[in-house]
């Protein structure tokens, strides 16, 4: 074993019990100590999901990055594993920047940036490693697999990052992130026959003004007869409701042409209207399914895990089972994670006018709401007797919009947005039936509705909170608790 990964999980057996689990979900992936964001090498293998993520252990803020590891056999309940990877070479000194994973003769492989940046260069190169048994990586003697050499003249070795590998019709490929001279987004595509063995391919998609300085974590598959590129760009700019955050999450939905190596949109869309999304990877599991997951904070902004100095900050999103609908992408919450929450009893509720007062019972809850088309509802969460400091979901069928907020509420969280938001908002068709799931775990919410989500975290202060309801006649609902 690399003396980098036994010092580093060292580290984590020795100071895990440090850390502060008043803000830390139940059923999201976080990290045991320390800083955690991109999900990375999200794979199936040997009978079970594995999730790697960027990981910082030493501090709960951005350092030389780590891979941290974990894995499940149903995507809620993850079994923490070793550090994967830590900086140990000439090549990644300065860290093991993303990257993803592939099962390759029952061996798995993970390909990631291999990240240098000092006084005389930034340098970002992609590596391979490779484990018999899915904990212990040796990366390989021939590292870089793909360097300068492969992207001369076409892209910059400084902004050349993030590959996700995957296998289609015989033959490896491999999307990675880069920008244009005159900073646009690009994402190029490689090809190998071993994994080892890379060669350029071309330029798969390159991005318009507006849509970003550079783009990161890009993810490229198949589903439902078209092509989907989801990528992360920074600084793409604001489209009426879309794209708010700084950091960006979009979908391209298209086709690809093979002889060229180009890919041909059709359409895009943010992936998520929330606060709280980056950087999103997905996984086919064993029948062909696909899962998404991303990481759950936003770059640019306080975490008050960190400021309160609780030892950690970062989760993960709950996994989204992504299909393609009327051309546009649907993200939904599996079966196998609503099959947790149980049913609460209904005679705890109380009636105050048209407002339904429902006890906090626990920090773990999945709302689900029927509406009628023009029907409206606001649910609530925070003190009763302090309705201005509130967490706010609105549903608003006047105004065809679905809202949600934490302005003034709980430890306030503060970026360098222009101007500063604390809520969002989705679009949804008034003249339909609208079902939400609305799934809750400590200190994040996710918001599920027709095929749309939302995401946001935040740091409640309330002693006695409530969930206050107020809702037109023709919404129907449920609240459930969960279970392990």
């Amino acid at each position: 074993m690399k003396e980098s990964i036994r010092k580093v999980n060292q580290y984590i057996d020795e100071n895990r019990e440090k850390v502060d689990q008043q803000y830390r979900g139940a059923f999201h992936l976080l990290p045991p100590i320390g800083w955690m964001n991109d999900p990375n090498g999200f794979v199936y293998f040997r009978g079970e999901y594995h999730l790697f993520y960027q990981f910082y252990p030493y501090d709960s803020v951005w350092g030389p990055m780590h891979w941290g590891h974990a894995k499940s056999k149903d995507l809620l309940h993850w079994e923490e594993l070793p550090v994967a990877l830590a900086p140990s070479e000439s090549y990644d000194k300065d860290g093991c920047f993303s990257g993803s994973a592939i099962v390759k003769d029952d061996k798995l492989y993970l390909l990631y940036t291999g990240h240098v940046d000092d006084e005389e260069k930034r340098e970002e190169t992609q590596c391979l490693a490779v484990s018999t048994d899915g904990i212990t990586f040796e990366k390989l003697p021939t590292n870089p697999v793909i360097h300068a050499h492969h992207i001369e003249g076409i892209a910059d070795i400084a902004d050349f990052r993030d590959p996700k590998v995957f296998e289609y019709q015989g033959s490896y490929y491999a999307v990675v992130a880069s920008k244009t001279p005159d900073d646009r987004g690009q994402i190029l595509l490689f090809a190998s026959s071993n994994l080892v063995d890379w060669a350029f391919t071309s330029v798969l998609l390159e991005g318009e003004k507006g849509q970003g300085i550079m783009w990161e974590c890009p993810d490229f598959f198949p589903l439902d007869g078209k092509w989907v590129l989801i990528l992360s760009p920074i600084e793409m700019e604001r489209q009426q409701e879309k794209y708010w955050n700084l950091n960006s999450t979009v979908a391209f939905i298209g086709d690809m042409n093979w002889e060229t190596g180009r890919f041909h949109v059709d359409s895009y869309d943010e992936l998520d209207g929330g606060l709280d999304f980056y950087a999103p990877q997905t996984c086919q599991g064993p029948n062909g399914e696909r899962y998404m997951v991303a990481w759950m904070q936003m770059w640019h902004r306080s975490i008050p895990s960190h400021d309160l100095a609780h030892g950690w900050a970062g989760s993960m999103t709950l996994p989204r089972k992504l299909s393609l609908k009327d051309g546009r992408l649907v993200q939904e919450l599996p079966e196998s994670v609503k099959e947790h929450f149980l049913v609460e009893h209904a005679s705890e509720t109380i009636v105050k006018g048209n407002q339904i007062i429902i006890p906090a019972r626990g920090k773990q809850t999945l709302f689900e709401l029927d509406a009628k088309p023009g029907r409206s509802f606001i649910l609530g969460y925070g003190e009763e007797t302090d309705p201005d400091r509130v967490l706010q979901l609105v549903y608003d069928a006047s105004q065809k919009r679905f809202s949600l907020s934490r302005d003034q509420f709980g430890h306030l969280i503060t970026g360098k947005e222009n101007p500063a938001f604390q809520s969002r908002w989705i679009q949804l068709d008034a003249e339909k039936d609208h079902h939400f799931s609305i799934i809750r775990d400590t200190n994040s919410i996710e918001v599920f509705v027709d095929g749309k989500t939302l995401s946001m975290t935040f740091y409640e202060t309330s002693q006695n909170p409530v969930y206050t309801l107020t809702a037109d006649e023709g919404i129907d609902w449920v609240v459930k608790t969960y279970q392990k």
